[in-house]
């Protein structure tokens, strides 16, 4: 589905750059495009396969972390701890709420 989607609006980008219908043509996508970004529908769809990439990224991170164990240099698991204190606890590492 995410390649589908990617081929879809790769589509359309091309054809909205090479498109020679000139400026009203482009108003007209650009306003369609807009009201399906604004859709609560889309909005819901793609907040939710966010927060279920993050919890795979997390169950992955889990799962790396107890097979690396203590193979993985002192200096590395030092940065990942530092960075993860420094990242705020109400905002994730794209910048967007976990609303």
């Amino acid at each position: 589905m995410r390649y589908r989607l990617t081929f879809i609006a790769g589509l359309a980008t091309g054809y909205v750059l090479g498109a020679r219908a000139g400026r009203e043509r482009y108003e007209q996508l650009r306003k369609a495009a807009q009201r399906v970004t604004q859709n609560p529908a889309v909005r819901n769809t793609a907040e939710s396969a966010a927060l279920t990439g993050r919890d795979a990224a997390s169950k992955a991170f889990g799962t790396v972390s107890a097979k690396v164990g203590e193979r993985m240099p002192h200096a590395v698991g030092d940065r990942v701890r530092s960075l993860r204190e420094q990242r705020g606890s109400d905002e994730d590492e794209w910048g967007t709420s976990n609303t």
